[in-house]
């Protein structure tokens, strides 16, 4: 099975134990995604939307940050653990159980929504960006990591992260899935969104528990992220 989805709710009660490998990969992506994101946006006081939360590890820094945040992801076991964590440690967090595709909030309700490791996985693309830009304020910020589609991307997370290393369960991706950057520009404008800077993600080093760490690459060709803002009337006039 590719694509497994279920593999968030089966781990839930374990997420924040730093037990599990693949998880601990998870969490440790979330310092290099933001030691970039940083640098695009000041989050205090922002409301963020953070689409495809899992257990919390990228809403609770962004709320440590001082956002306003809302969680929300398709796993209810592992929103039930974000829940649970958040208001053991006092973090004001909302969290809901949806999709990206049907998202449950007003238009322009935030100023920024964060996707990271998810657009990969949802089942209509353009949808979920649609929905993106309906939330978001005009100009607002749209920040995403995903991985591209192209022989060495699938070499990298399928063959060697999922078959060889086990840093993720065999079946997390189809790597029919992944979005090519030129294809996710097209779909951002066709919804209304401007892209802006993609650049790469990957491993930049080892922790001492021999875990990957994670940062900002040159190189684009198997994990980007980037940016993109929901265009104003006078934009688009």
């Amino acid at each position: 099975m590719r694509n497994d989805l279920t593999i968030y709710d089966k781990v839930a009660e374990q997420w924040w134990s730093d037990d599990i490998r693949w998880v601990r990969t998870l969490k440790n992506l979330v310092p290099g995604r933001l030691s970039w994101m940083d640098r695009q946006i000041d989050w205090t006081g922002k409301q963020v939307l953070d689409l495809g939360c899992a257990g919390g590890f990228m809403a609770e820094a962004l709320a440590d940050r001082g956002a306003v945040v809302t969680g929300i992801d398709p796993a209810e076991g592992a929103i039930a653990a974000a829940r649970a964590h958040a208001q053991q440690n006092g973090r004001q967090i909302t969290y809901d159980v949806g999709v990206g595709e049907a998202l449950p909030y007003a238009d322009q309700a935030f100023d920024a929504v964060v996707c990271v490791d998810v657009l990969e996985h949802v089942q209509d693309l353009h949808q979920v960006i649609k929905e993106i830009a309906r939330v978001l304020h005009p100009g607002g910020l749209f920040l995403f990591d995903t991985i591209n589609r192209n022989p060495l991307a699938r070499l990298a997370t399928i063959t060697v992260a999922e078959d060889i290393l086990r840093l993720l369960p065999r079946g997390t991706h189809d790597p029919d899935m992944f979005i090519k950057p030129a294809e996710l520009r097209r779909a951002m404008r066709t919804a209304g969104l401007e892209p802006g800077r993609f650049t790469g993600l990957g491993p930049r080093g080892i922790n001492r528990r021999f875990d990957l760490i994670f940062g900002q690459l040159p190189l684009t060709a198997i994990l980007y992220m980037g940016s993109a803002h929901k265009t104003k009337a006078d934009e688009i006039a």
